[in-house]
């Protein structure tokens, strides 16, 4: 289905944006990325991709990337701050983007929208967490928005004929990330090396993913599941600690500081402390991810390290 495809993704120039740009063109995928630069940069955008610096809220502006020749569209385009102040604003652009990508969707009949949701839909649930987990109570404004978007992914697959696969993602972490706890770190011991400042009291413990599993398993999906609406939990089937981390990225950078905690059992207001997604429902579509959370997080590390450090 993707190996000759036009697809289109949007907020490709981000993280896994645009490791799923290289992954699709290496599968023979035809495609064309369209973000708006605010966080992503354009020099991650494989050069055999077509880019277009585009406002995804903006209809007229969508419908200019969004034609007729568009097969499938991966639309990842988002604010992800989960922490972000100016919550009206982000609730707002989300679901916006979301909408402007569906309702263009379903005028020029592609065959298919993959929307990047979140674990953070779940808020504070039972571990591991399935897919048909009930009730979904979000404690962000961006768990929040992303829970509406996949209502409107609902909608539309189920009134309007346009199939979804709706990706709940755990942490993905990879080279070029910036703004995650791994890259915080390894620039606060750059900075000092002595001393590392952990918000929160250290024992907030999630799933941690690296990126190339992270598209491999939305690529498998897509390519596998066939229901007019496919919800699938995207992590591992272990955690990694928040001290954790910091001993990994420690290492990493070769120096042995001190811890410092914020206090507290988590990082900032509406960070869910303790999250483990369940990932039978992927296993039984025949995926299975190479590297678990530790070992995506030293991975993650060491090629941030690199990046940063030098």
């Amino acid at each position: 289905m993707l190996d000759d495809a036009h697809v289109l993704v949007t907020g490709g120039a981000g993280l896994v944006g645009s490791h799923l740009t290289a992954r699709l063109l290496a599968d023979g995928a035809t495609v064309r990325v369209a973000d708006d630069c605010s966080t992503g940069d354009p020099a991650r955008v494989p050069d055999d991709a077509t880019f277009h610096e585009v406002d995804v809220r903006d209809p007229a502006a969508v419908a200019a990337v969004l034609t007729e020749e568009v097969d499938v569209v991966f639309h990842l385009a988002a604010y992800t701050d989960t922490n972000y102040e100016h919550d009206r604003e982000l609730f707002e652009a989300n679901t916006a983007m979301t909408h402007t990508i569906l309702e263009r969707a379903r005028a020029v009949d592609v065959d298919g929208v993959a929307f990047t949701s979140s674990s953070t839909v779940y808020g504070e649930a039972p571990r591991p967490t399935p897919e048909d987990h009930a009730p979904l109570e979000p404690i962000s404004i961006y768990g929040s928005s992303k829970l509406a978007d996949e209502a409107l992914c609902s909608t539309y697959a189920h009134s309007y004929g346009v199939q979804s696969w709706v990706f709940r993602f755990a942490n993905i972490v990879g080279p070029g990330q910036r703004g995650n706890v791994i890259p915080d770190f390894i620039e606060k011991l750059a900075a000092d090396p002595t001393e590392l400042e952990i918000l929160g009291d250290g024992h907030q413990e999630k799933s941690y993913m690296h990126v190339t599993d992270c598209v491999d398993a939305m690529c498998h999906v897509v390519e596998h599941a066939t229901d007019p609406l496919n919800v699938y939990n995207l992590g591992t089937r272990t955690t990694t600690s928040v001290t954790d981390i910091a001993d990994i990225v420690s290492e990493e950078v070769g120096v042995d500081p001190a811890y410092t905690y914020t206090g507290g059992d988590r990082g900032w207001t509406g960070d869910v402390p303790r999250m483990r997604l369940s990932i039978e429902k992927l296993a039984a579509l025949g995926w299975e991810p190479s590297t678990e959370s530790d070992a995506a997080v030293r991975r993650s590390a060491r090629q941030l390290v690199e990046e940063i450090v030098g």
